[in-house]
């Protein structure tokens, strides 16, 4: 279509903004909120296992003015500001400045939206890993001759959660928010207690303080920031679920619940670190009663596994996200939930996810040693998402410099920092989600500019429908009862599908509808400008179906939902038609032609049309056809 429709109000009734408020505990805040269990205990080893007063209250100033500029004021005030019709993450801030294509003018911006993208699952392997072990971890605070269980009960758990997606988490998706909000209130009342022991730590509120500390730590404040990030990781994520929730509610969850009580546990853990903790333990553990470790390392598991379900079902949202913006090519996508959208499982993501979460926590072992490995993907993408917002300030917002550069000087530097910190960490296993969100990347450039090929092939191959028709009496091709209804990828004349189809079965039948079914840059379309129809004459007709790249196309509803077809078409009877096409590649110079290959391989094994439109299987019928480039 010429121009994008205006976009549908969601059907769904929001709920409440206070149970909004609670599912983002859940959803949102998994990460963020499983933190403190790993955080200072990194910084400590960043530290030498031991720190001055005067250097553990420096590393809580920096953990708290982390949390104030880069969550509450970058992301909560001004990047969740930048949505895309309600929805959010990289990839629509990407659209949202006009950058989904790899065309002239879109490259920078599609390298950046597509790379953070792709980032983000190098990082998804290692959130769930980190956040487990560290949750078992705990029982060296309680007893530790049961050290050498803590890793294969964490591959048990791993193995466990990725196994039961196939099921969906409808049923007890409700409890996740009350569960977090417990984990949280806990938390928070753990580090008031250590706040009301040791008032001390109340300097940290003064910023001169981690400045100090970072100033006197030479060669090691690069160790020292990259552990200070990790409290911060799971900022992406506020903004990427922001069409699951809407902005309110994840506000109001972050300054009323999440911000108090971390701040008020690393407070805690930080008094205990004043008055001493053995070499290698993690202050998290040691700042709770004795009595209360065991049920506080159960009630940690419980919100590590949920903030690693958020990580994956991000993961499976952000893969159809991407494949409907056509960068990633057709999956299987299963709807778990008859209710809620989110529930979806993808098997070729989840079994990836879960290799590599398995695979990572075997080859390090402990949440210290994969904290090196941590936060080089997630800060690299924090980046790219302040370098994208700065655009939608200028050309979205029309924002004069004035007010757009001391933002950019703000976060660029506190971004560029944590970014360079990090570059240190890989060396020890940093470049693992690195070395994978490049590869992501590259499969997504490789998918969208093959794709891009075979259409303009196709294109040149599409007739008028004057040309079609003069070929058809000349072939003497017979009109004959039915309706058929052909998917393709051309938008307009008659595509090249239809001819060939009429060549091989020497008919056409007496109604046929060339569809094409596209995705606008925004999350959904209103159903009533969904549809656009043109009569080409003599039965033949061409509709184009656009959905928004969140929504699950239903093409059978929507065609038999078209006024302007009824009368002229037996739409509930009517064959639908498709291809397989099959990459051939001819000549070219070595480094295209290994592109070209990759690319047949991924177009070879993606979904079939008939999966990814639930067409109705009686009812389908592919051909397979050739197509060189």
């Amino acid at each position: 279509m010429d121009h994008p429709p205006p976009p549908a109000a969601d059907p769904a009734t929001p709920p409440p903004p206070s149970l909004a408020a609670l599912g983002a505990l859940g959803i949102v805040y998994g990460d963020l909120g499983t933190s403190p269990l790993y955080t200072l205990q990194t910084v400590m080893g960043a530290l030498g296992g031991r720190a001055t007063p005067d250097a553990a209250i420096g590393v809580l100033s920096l953990i708290l003015w982390t949390l104030v500029v880069t969550i509450s004021l970058k992301y909560c005030m001004f990047v969740m500001r930048a949505d895309n019709h309600g929805e959010g993450g990289i990839m629509a801030l990407m659209s949202l400045v006009g950058a989904n294509g790899w065309r002239r003018g879109a490259y920078l911006g599609a390298t950046m939206g597509l790379l953070g993208a792709a980032l983000i699952y190098g990082d998804g392997i290692i959130t769930p890993a980190i956040s487990v072990l560290s949750a078992l971890e705990g029982v060296d605070a309680i007893a530790p001759g049961l050290k050498p269980f803590v890793l294969p009960s964490a591959i048990g758990v791993l193995i466990g959660l990725f196994a039961l997606q196939r099921f969906g988490t409808a049923r007890i998706g409700g409890a996740f928010g009350p569960v977090m909000l417990v984990w949280f209130v806990v938390i928070g009342l753990l580090g008031l207690a250590g706040v009301i022991r040791h008032p001390a730590v109340l300097a940290a509120l003064n910023p001169l303080a981690g400045l100090k500390v970072l100033a006197g730590s030479g060669a090691t404040a690069a160790l020292l920031l990259g552990g200070v990030f990790l409290c911060a990781t799971g900022g992406e994520a506020l903004y990427a679920d922001m069409g699951h929730f809407g902005p309110i509610p994840i506000r109001r969850a972050w300054y009323w619940v999440v911000l108090p009580s971390l701040v008020l546990s690393y407070a805690g853990q930080t008094g205990q670190l004043l008055e001493g903790t053995p070499p290698g333990a993690n202050p998290f553990f040691l700042a709770a009663p004795g009595w209360s470790r065991i049920p506080l390392v159960g009630l940690a598991t419980l919100a590590t596994i949920i903030a690693s379900q958020a990580i994956i079902t991000g993961a499976f949202s952000m893969t159809r996200q991407a494949m409907q913006l056509g960068w990633l090519p057709g999956f299987d996508i299963r709807q778990t939930s008859d209710q809620i959208y989110g529930q979806i499982y993808v098997p070729v993501v989840n079994g990836l996810m879960a290799g590599g979460t398995i695979a990572i926590a075997l080859a390090f072992r402990s949440s210290d040693r994969l904290a090196g490995a941590f936060g080089t993907a997630v800060s690299t993408t924090m980046v790219l998402t302040t370098l994208l917002l700065l655009q939608a300030m200028r050309r979205i917002w029309n924002w004069p410099w004035t007010a757009v550069l001391p933002l950019a000087a703000l976060f660029l530097t506190v971004d560029a920092t944590f970014f360079c910190a990090n570059l240190a960490k890989i060396v020890d296993g940093g470049w693992i989600p690195l070395c994978l969100g490049l590869v992501i990347f590259g499969i997504m450039v490789t998918w969208r500019t093959g794709v891009d090929a075979v259409r303009n092939q196709l294109s040149s191959l599409a007739r008028t429908p004057a040309e079609f028709f003069a070929d058809l009496a000349a072939a003497g091709a017979p009109r004959v009862k039915g309706t058929a209804i052909f998917l393709t990828r051309t938008t307009d004349k008659v595509p090249p599908f239809i001819s060939e189809y009429v060549g091989k079965v020497g008919a056409l039948p007496r109604h046929a509808i060339a569809l094409h079914v596209t995705f606008a840059e925004q999350p959904r379309v209103d159903p009533d400008h969904r549809a656009e129809v043109t009569d080409l004459g003599r039965g033949l007709w061409r509709v184009s179906l656009t959905y928004g790249f969140i929504e699950i196309p239903d093409i059978v509803r929507d065609l038999e939902g078209l006024t302007a077809l009824k009368g002229c078409f037996d739409t509930p009877h009517a064959l639908y038609l498709g291809t397989r096409d099959v990459v051939e590649i001819t000549g070219h110079a070595l480094g295209r032609r290994l592109w070209l290959q990759t690319f047949a391989f991924l177009y070879r094994n993606s979904a079939r049309a008939s999966d990814r439109f639930v067409l109705p299987p009686e009812r389908t019928l592919e051909l397979s056809r050739r197509v060189v480039l």
